[in-house]
């Protein structure tokens, strides 16, 4: 049996992530070698990611390896992973997803952001400093590019009193003792993506070798909720660094894919947020976007990408 070559960034997390990959994968009899790929994004961390580019700032390293078929496959955070990936590539499976909130983590369990008292928020995403402005203006923000850890150390060091994370990155790095608050999805829409791990591969890569992948790696209803998602952020030309937010639901008794979705402009004072259903995920994501888009969208788009 050839052995697949599964690329990954060295972070902690994503060596979680890759290991989780390489379990479930041997458990299925393909046996997996783990190769670490160090990316732009891990390599710049004295800069926002807006101001490196967001297009594929963790993900370009993997995918030269991919193309020149040093790797197999590359396993991503499905969240850090572009909206179009070309005719190059393709994501043959997505991971079953983990709660999806984002969560405030603190050394201080009283801190929550309903209560009022202004305190210090660490973040490196435009979409949660563009929430905070609206939902919360009495909180400041630092930016914090760095992995995981790095962050707690800063959090710890008093650089700011609070993190703003994914709950699926500190749930699977043991921190969940620290979280402070578990953010309703009502206001903190989600990162198109969070929660879930996904693999990419060339195109041309052995189908066989695919289709054995996609059986053992890929959550159906997962599926349904990223490819709407991905859809509504593929129209919106959305990246890293563009404060677009989007979670979709899948209803497996009806077949129908539900999505909430928009776009905050970068002070916070506007918000643009709908909900749009239908029965394939493509579609839903696409006629989303449009109606964001539609209702000021665009503008509010535009005046992002000319401030970025």
């Amino acid at each position: 049996m050839q052995t697949i070559k599964l690329g990954t960034r060295g972070s902690k997390l994503a060596l979680w992530q890759a290991y989780f990959v390489k379990e479930t994968l041997e458990a299925g009899g393909l046996p997996v070698e783990i190769v670490i790929i160090e990316t732009k994004g891990d390599q710049i961390l004295d800069r926002s990611l807006s101001k490196i580019g967001s297009k594929g700032v963790f993900t370009e390293e993997l995918e030269e390896k991919l193309l020149s078929g040093e790797i197999h496959i590359a396993q991503h955070s499905a969240k850090d992973l572009q909206s179009d990936l070309g005719e190059n590539f393709e994501i043959i499976a997505f991971s079953e997803r983990e709660k999806v909130n984002d969560v405030l983590i603190s050394f201080d369990k009283s801190l929550t952001l309903e209560s009022g008292q202004p305190f210090v928020v660490g973040t490196s995403s435009t979409r949660r400093v563009a929430m905070l402005k609206h939902f919360y203006p009495h909180i400041k923000t630092v930016d914090m590019r760095g992995n995981l850890q790095t962050r707690m150390g800063k959090l710890e060091s008093g650089v700011c009193d609070a993190l703003l994370l994914a709950f699926a990155g500190v749930h699977r790095m043991g921190y969940e003792e620290h979280i402070a608050q578990l953010i309703t999805t009502d206001t903190f829409t989600p990162a198109v993506g969070q929660g879930s791990v996904a693999i990419e591969c060339a195109v041309n890569l052995d189908a066989d070798i695919k289709g054995k992948i996609r059986s053992l790696l890929n959550h159906p209803h997962t599926e349904k909720q990223l490819l709407a998602e991905r859809a509504f952020l593929k129209r919106l030309q959305g990246g890293c660094s563009i404060p677009v937010f989007g979670l979709a639901q899948y209803d497996a008794e009806t077949d129908t894919i539900s999505m909430t979705g928009g776009i905050i402009s970068l002070d916070g004072k506007e918000i643009i947020k709908e909900v749009l259903s239908g029965s394939n995920p493509e579609e839903v994501g696409f006629a989303l976007a449009d109606k964001i888009l539609d209702l000021g969208g665009g503008r509010i788009l535009q005046e992002i990408k000319a401030n970025l």
